[in-house]
């Protein structure tokens, strides 16, 4: 049956291929004969899963199928394609070594920068299986351009380094994350600037392989060592962006002066101001408050999270955040919905993701993790559960 015929004829189909009357199916279901004649007709919405799951059982079909889907959810899987040529990419030592195949003309540096320039527009638009396809080439010319020109080829090869970082965390891939962080942090030593934007994802990854604290003093160590200088936006942009990832950090292991570290953050956003993207921070009041939801939720105060949650997404400055940004927030909001047991807005914000950026929710194993909490939830409406089911993400 296609996916747009309405729930209720999906029910009536499977009800006559089961040769049941309508009285019948009511009397397993425990409801009345007029509730079903109202189902099959869709003047009744089926919004509960918990009813979803006792009319599948009844006519003994796999949910999916009411929820048009032709086969049955598998196991989210956390391997993407693509990442082995990555992680080749990041394996390569043939310019160290002087290989043959190393030895070629130096690349244009202009299409180097406007190919990160693209990979950065991929990541912030949530394209990331366009930017697997890209990321390998760019590495292996940004690496070439570094080696023939070590001084204008720093800049592009901490930037792919840094890109890459970000899009295998998103990936789950916190180890091969880790070595594309370590080498940016490499090559832009001796560059403070440089080393506070590779610092950026080094926090990241950090946080992502369970170290924490080990990310908050990286994150302050370069905050304060750029801060110590005339600051112009740009860097105020990399020194709020690093003492929000101080924050983020600190909450993580559950340290109350994270409050504080967004408060100095916040100082430093009213400056910035909105709708700016200085070293591909998105840093801004906006960013700040995201980061305070954050945050709370990592605080164990998921009330807070969603109070300031409402707020931020009304706040002016939530459209000019990119797609990626805004998704992945919208994921950070599902989880305090259902930390206080409200699966129906932790739908709402994960559809609302979906639409904004599609990849984050069926590409990311963080965001899949909760759309199937989501969906195990007894009050999920059947709008989730249509998503999980198309996403093939198991319910038990």
């Amino acid at each position: 049956m296609r996916d747009e015929v309405p729930i209720g004829r999906r029910v009536a189909y499977w009800r006559a291929r089961r040769r049941m009357s309508q009285q019948v199916f009511a009397d397993r279901l425990g409801k009345s004969k007029s509730w079903v004649d109202k189902v099959e007709r869709g003047v009744r919405a089926l919004d509960r899963v918990s009813t979803l799951r006792d009319i599948a059982a009844a006519l003994r079909i796999d949910q999916a199928l009411l929820l048009g889907q032709d086969s049955r959810p598998a196991e989210a899987t956390t391997s993407v394609e693509g990442v082995e040529l990555i992680r080749a990419a990041l394996s390569a030592y043939d310019i160290a070594l002087d290989r043959p195949a190393a030895r070629r003309d130096a690349p244009d540096a202009a299409r180097l920068a406007r190919g990160v320039a693209h990979a950065w527009t991929s990541f912030q638009h949530a394209r990331y299986p366009a930017l697997i396809g890209l990321l390998p080439e760019l590495l292996a010319g940004t690496q070439r351009g570094h080696a023939h020109d070590p001084q204008a080829g720093r800049v592009p090869l901490v930037e792919a380094y840094r890109v890459t970082a970000s899009l295998l965390v998103k990936l789950d891939e916190t180890e091969l994350a880790w070595l594309a962080a370590d080498r940016a942090m490499t090559v832009a030593t001796g560059d403070p600037l440089l080393v506070a934007a590779a610092t950026v994802q080094l926090g990241q990854v950090l946080r992502a392989a369970g170290r924490a604290r080990e990310a908050g003093t990286a994150a302050l160590a370069a905050a304060y060592r750029i801060g110590q200088t005339d600051l112009d936006v740009a860097r105020m942009s990399l020194c709020g962006t690093l003492l929000v990832q101080a924050a983020l950090a600190a909450a993580r292991h559950g340290d109350d002066r994270a409050a504080a570290r967004v408060d100095e953050a916040a100082d430093l956003a009213a400056e910035v101001g909105d709708g700016n993207d200085h070293h591909h921070t998105s840093f801004g009041p906006t960013a700040v408050a995201l980061a305070r939801v954050a945050v709370a939720i990592d605080l164990g105060t998921p009330d807070e999270a969603i109070v300031r949650h409402e707020k931020a997404v009304g706040r002016d400055g939530w459209r000019w955040l990119p797609p990626e940004h805004r998704a992945a927030h919208l994921i950070d909001a599902g989880r305090a919905y259902l930390q206080v047991a409200d699966p129906v807005n932790a739908a709402r914000v994960l559809l609302e993701a979906d639409r904004t950026a599609p990849a984050e929710v069926r590409r990311r194993p963080a965001a899949r993790n909760v759309l199937a909490a989501t969906v195990r939830h007894p009050g999920a409406p059947a709008t989730i559960v249509a998503l999980a089911a198309t996403l093939g993400v198991a319910r038990a």
